[in-house]
């Protein structure tokens, strides 16, 4: 961030009186750029037995399997978002959402949040941001060519617990080390 999106000033990083993160900081109007993670939400649509999945059109990871999700809108609900998302990316309508995982990735500066839901119907067909759309049984799930680790623990998680039927919440923080010599 180079410039005040109030005044347009150049802004300057520091930390400001009372804080205790550096920050983008307007000397002319005095405003504080705070920039905090983004939200993904997303589904885990089921027909049946089947989950849904769609192969990304778009980097990263294109041609990979993911569930559908995306980032949160302004003034949108997060259960509004995964529900948009799956029908943008899946031409899929669902109901019954309920929160599943939660995942934080703060190397990215991103949370994800998954909720398991009911596809009203099976019909689905690609969005623009898919290749194609399928409905797969758990054995025919395309582990090695799944797009993101948060995708791989959600679906792992609902293969076991959908064995006793019981569905907690499931959180947890995906720590990747950002040293550099750890990038050679």
């Amino acid at each position: 961030m180079n410039f005040c999106s109030d005044c347009g000033a150049r802004l300057e990083r520091r930390v400001p009186p009372g804080d205790n993160r550096e920050r983008f900081i307007c000397d002319a109007c005095d405003t504080v750029h705070y920039i905090n993670p983004r939200i993904v939400a997303g589904c885990l649509p089921v027909w049946e037995d089947r989950v849904l999945l769609c192969r990304r059109a778009n980097r990263p990871r294109s041609g990979f399997w993911t569930l559908p999700a995306g980032f949160l809108e302004n003034n949108e609900t997060i259960i509004a978002g995964a529900t948009r998302e799956t029908f943008e990316e899946a031409n899929a309508v669902v109901a019954n959402l309920d929160l599943y995982t939660i995942f934080s990735l703060p190397h990215i500066s991103q949370i994800y949040l998954f909720y398991r839901a009911d596809m009203t119907t099976p019909d689905h067909s690609p969005g623009f941001e898919s290749l194609e759309v399928a409905l797969f049984d758990e054995q025919d799930i395309p582990w090695d060519d799944l797009a993101f680790p948060v995708i791989r623990h959600t679906l792992e998680h609902f293969f076991s617990d959908r064995a006793s039927g019981v569905f907690p919440v499931r959180s947890r923080d995906i720590i990747v080390d950002r040293d550099p010599k750890h990038f050679r």
